[in-house]
């Protein structure tokens, strides 16, 4: 029975580990893009383009290396790292915002979250130590 528990909370612990880098490796790369932003004269109608790569880059490393040493189930295991990165992302913006809105970009971010993190989770599966 305590062998099953370890599992389940080892399972649980990785999971949280792949939200939490990719929510980290987001905030640096959100960071140097303000600062690209302020400091040259890149146009501001890079930004949602930015943004969905940002996410899609940081979901993709996040699912990869949280998902190392699972050696299995790593396409599931990384879209939901990436589902849940989109939840709280928009629960947060939901809350914050007075004008939050679901629009065509949220289903792209959403589609962008999914894959990314699918595809984290198969080449962090398949990566060897």
């Amino acid at each position: 029975m305590e062998k099953v528990e370890s599992q389940i909370i080892s399972k649980g612990l990785l999971f949280i580990k792949g939200v939490l880098i990719s929510f980290i490796i987001t905030i640096i790369l959100f960071y140097i893009l303000g600062i690209i932003l302020t400091y040259t004269s890149v146009p501001e109608k890079i930004i949602t383009p930015a943004i969905i790569i940002i996410t899609g880059v940081s979901i993709l490393i996040g699912a990869s290396v949280s998902l190392i040493k699972t050696g299995e189930k790593g396409m599931i295991k990384g879209g939901l790292i990436g589902i849940t990165y989109f939840t709280i992302i928009y629960m947060l913006s939901s809350i914050l915002l007075k004008n939050f809105e679901i629009n065509v970009y949220s289903g792209i971010m959403f589609i962008s979250t999914f894959i990314c993190g699918c595809i984290g989770g198969i080449v962090g599966v398949n990566m060897k130590n």
